[in-house]
């Protein structure tokens, strides 16, 4: 299982200098409101406020929300800063390679067929260009 769990943080990180995510409640919730987010990551120990912001912006659109198996201090010790409680990809590919490292049980298989489906109309996209 660690294995895996370094592979999903190691992904975030990654993710983070490509610019395909961004962190904190500011910038995540201005993805929200125009509707950028493709996986919106909750850590698992994220105040209530953080959370309730989170999924009231997302409730009713595409975009989904995750509560990861990460505390916060881990979490943004993954991402170069001292604590992060919400972070956003702005890439459904990342997303997807994200959830698919994350330890099994962590995403419901709903979830990850979503992402797959976007994913694969993304591509789908790009060929036809």
């Amino acid at each position: 299982m660690e294995q895996a769990v370094d592979k999903a943080l190691g992904l975030l990180g990654l993710a983070r200098k490509a610019g395909k995510l961004q962190t904190g409640e500011e910038s995540v919730g201005v993805m929200l409101t125009e509707k950028r987010a493709r996986l919106t990551l909750l850590a698992e120990d994220a105040g209530e406020a953080v959370s309730r912001k989170a999924r009231g912006l997302a409730e009713g659109t595409r975009q989904r929300v995750l509560k990861i198996p990460y505390d916060k201090l881990r979490l943004g010790a993954a991402l170069g800063r001292p604590s992060v409680s919400v972070a956003a990809f702005g890439d459904v590919s990342m997303a997807l390679a994200f959830v698919r490292a994350l330890p099994e049980g962590t995403a419901d298989p709903e979830l990850l067929e979503d992402l797959e489906r976007r994913v694969a109309r993304v591509k789908a996209k790009r060929k036809k260009n």
